[in-house]
């Protein structure tokens, strides 16, 4: 059973699925700053020899750019019509449809989750439950790798909304994602808050975190 707030986001999205994976197909291109991060998450993750669940992947464009990058990558998404395209344009990749308050990956399963932008349309008082699920799949050693829109510097609020062209988003402040991460049993290995270029909005915030390899 999807929650409501899941599948108003599942709809939305199914409704602009053709004209988003149009319009960010090369979004990458014009951002070194991202592919850096991604490239140096993607390294970590080889180390490991594991693979990476892409969480929130739209019609595939990152989880194909992992596996550009010898990451063995595949792709979960809510929206089924993404699914549909990330399938039809990386047929030789695995996507499946699926939520990130419930995945159905085993524990310890994954060396690498990559949720890009993926955790900006969840309620706040969702967002405990979907780290405890990144953490649950991760395996011990694993890297989970996070984009999404922040807050300025001097927001007293964790998570501020805004009017997403999709469906309700939240700018997320940098510090309360890492404790979530670090409720989550994870640990933070860096940060980065990148300043909006021409066609952006807000801030950008990344977050690194890793499982560590042995209990506490």
């Amino acid at each position: 059973m999807i929650e409501p707030s899941l599948d108003t986001t599942r709809t939305a999205y199914d409704s602009v699925a053709v004209l988003y994976a149009d319009t960010f197909r090369n979004v990458l291109d014009d951002s070194p700053l991202d592919r850096a991060t991604i490239g140096a998450f993607a390294e970590l993750v080889r180390a490991g020899g594991g693979q990476v669940a892409d969480l929130g992947c739209g019609p595939g464009r990152l989880t194909a750019h992992l596996h550009s990058l010898g990451v063995s990558a595949f792709g979960i998404d809510l929206s089924p019509t993404m699914i549909e395209l990330a399938r039809r344009d990386h047929p030789g990749l695995r996507f499946e449809e699926g939520s990130m308050t419930a995945l159905d990956l085993a524990d310890g399963s994954v060396d690498g989750v990559l949720a890009w932008y993926s955790v900006i349309h969840m309620r706040p008082d969702e967002l405990p439950t979907v780290f405890a699920e990144f953490g649950r799949v991760l395996a011990p050693g694993g890297h989970l790798l996070l984009g999404f829109f922040t807050t300025d510097d001097d927001s007293p609020h964790a998570a501020v909304p805004f009017d997403h062209k999709v469906t309700t988003a939240y700018r997320l402040s940098i510090d309360h994602v890492a404790a979530l991460a670090r409720e989550a049993g994870l640990v933070e290995l860096a940060r980065m808050r990148r300043e909006p270029r021409e066609n952006e909005r807000f801030l950008q915030g990344h977050l690194l975190v890793r499982k560590p390899a042995h209990p506490a």
